[in-house]
């Protein structure tokens, strides 16, 4: 989930304008969260061309 959505429950403002310390606190979580995950950044698209493009070279290897 991505924080551009996240609305703050103690400010009731959108989390990526981090206006108070719940916002800046759990919008950094999220943000350290995104980065030690490269799997989490990427859409469906991608995750099918990656796995095409392997299946492509095992069967390149085989012959």
């Amino acid at each position: 989930m991505t924080y551009d959505r996240l609305v703050c429950a103690n400010c009731a403002s959108p989390v990526s304008e981090g206006r108070c310390p719940v916002c800046r606190a759990s919008r950094q979580r999220l943000e350290q969260d995104d980065n030690n995950n490269f799997w989490a950044g990427m859409n469906p698209t991608m995750l099918i061309a990656l796995l095409a493009v392997l299946i492509a070279a095992v069967a390149l290897l085989a012959r």
